[in-house]
């Protein structure tokens, strides 16, 4: 027997807590030991949970507590989450996590924490995709050249409402928080930056890389608008808040977070709702897709439980990055300026003969060319030039975009979605 306390009993917690009393038998099977929810901490004793086992406010009667073997920290948050399983670790116990936020800040301190302590952290990525094992183990023989990923479900809610119903982002955005899907204050999920928590993960056990969110390139889908999801149909696109880790022409990881315009016949583009995706591709296996739910109780606490099998079969934990040691040489993060792609561009200029002319000439003196152009009239004045470019530079774009400001030639403040072909 296995027994197990449980840092919040929220919905993940009562879901992991129900799972294992009504699977119980095929669980203990396939564990080869029966695993026992045991005690659960909680913020508030009087709440009602659906849960048999002893609540308390109490932390410390779980890391105390020479009986139990494993804890399930399910409190969010950083600085507290971190010091729960600190301590957790350093009490010999082994643990199991779904705070993304935790591991996107802590991981690396937290793997050299744990030792030999399993910990285990698949519920932190996508919910009840098993992306981490994926790529952890059954990916393990491949350089991976890049993951792309869709790992916010209220994102792509939206998106996918706006693209195929017209709903403006407003309107989508009332109607997810209404649904429970996005939060009174949806900052965290439509500013990408759940998706980033996410990806670090993902990076950290594909490329051994070490870097926090402030380092890396996340922007959100608060500007979409129903211009740019014309042009995206006109041209064969989706648009997707895409989570993107991959080695560059310089051997460097590039790490981003931000809406991006791909190709409807990728397969990662037909993934839709609230459901998560995440296409990798390696050097010797080609390209692997997976595609489930990313959040919920019970997805989420089937991530959770799939770990407490995997401890009680394995007993000491494998590196929990991926890594026996350290990757020969490394690899360095690549700089934001530097990335190369396709982009997308809608400029609100004045109607009159003269200006694509000179918009033309600023993308031309720094070396952007024009593929694809449309303009679609705003008023008698006022015209939306919507554009695509050939491959080129991020920080020529953003160049570009400052002249355009400078010598007034946009009437308001541009806007870039990048293109990933």
């Amino acid at each position: 027997m296995l027994k197990i306390g449980i840092v919040g009993v929220g919905i993940v917690g009562q879901s992991v807590c129900q799972i294992l009393e009504a699977n119980k038998d095929i669980i203990t099977a396939r564990a080869g030991v029966e695993l026992v929810p045991t005690i659960g901490v909680v913020s508030d004793i009087n709440k009602k949970r659906d849960v048999s086992i002893k609540l308390t406010t109490n932390v410390d009667e779980v890391l105390d507590d020479p009986t139990i073997d494993i804890v399930v920290e399910l409190m969010g948050g950083v600085d507290k989450a971190y010091e729960v399983v600190k301590k957790a670790l350093k009490n010999g116990k082994s643990v199991v996590t779904a705070n993304k936020a935790l591991l996107a800040y802590h991981r690396y301190e937290l793997q050299e924490l744990a030792g030999e302590n399993a910990f285990e952290f698949e519920a932190s990525v996508a919910g009840g995709i098993p992306i981490i094992s994926a790529l952890r183990d059954g990916l393990s023989a491949n350089h991976i050249i890049s993951i792309w990923g869709i790992l916010n479900g209220t994102c792509n809610y939206m998106l996918t409402k706006m693209i195929k119903e017209g709903v403006a982002y407003e309107d989508v955005l009332k109607e997810a928080q209404e649904l429970g899907y996005a939060e009174a204050d949806p900052t965290f999920d439509v500013g990408g930056y759940d998706a980033a928590h996410k990806l670090l993960i993902l990076a950290s056990i594909a490329y051994g890389i070490d870097v926090k969110p402030e380092d890396i390139l996340i922007e959100g889908i608060q500007n979409i608008s129903t211009e740019d999801i014309y042009f995206a149909k006109e041209f064969g696109f989706s648009i997707k808040l895409l989570t993107i880790a991959q080695i560059n022409k310089n051997n460097e990881v590039e790490l981003r977070v931000h809406p991006a315009l791909i190709s409807t016949v990728d397969m990662i583009a037909k993934v839709d709702g609230v459901m998560n995706g995440i296409s990798v591709l390696g050097d010797k296996v080609g390209e692997t897709l997976y595609i489930g739910p990313g959040a919920g109780g019970d997805a989420t606490a089937s991530a959770v439980i799939a770990n407490l099998i995997d401890i009680a079969r394995k007993g000491k934990g494998s590196p929990m990055l991926g890594f026996k040691t350290p990757l020969e040489g490394g690899l360095k993060l690549a700089q934001k300026g530097d990335i190369e792609t396709r982009y997308y561009l809608r400029l609100q200029v004045e109607d009159k003969s003269g200006v694509l002319a000179k918009v033309a000439t600023i993308l031309g003196n720094q070396n952007i060319s024009i593929k694809n152009m449309v303009q679609k009239p705003i008023d008698e004045k006022r015209a939306n030039l919507l554009l695509s470019t050939h491959l080129c530079n991020e920080k020529d774009i953003k160049e570009a975009l400052l002249t355009l400001q400078t010598e007034n030639l946009v009437l308001s403040e541009p806007a870039m979605i990048r293109i990933e072909e």
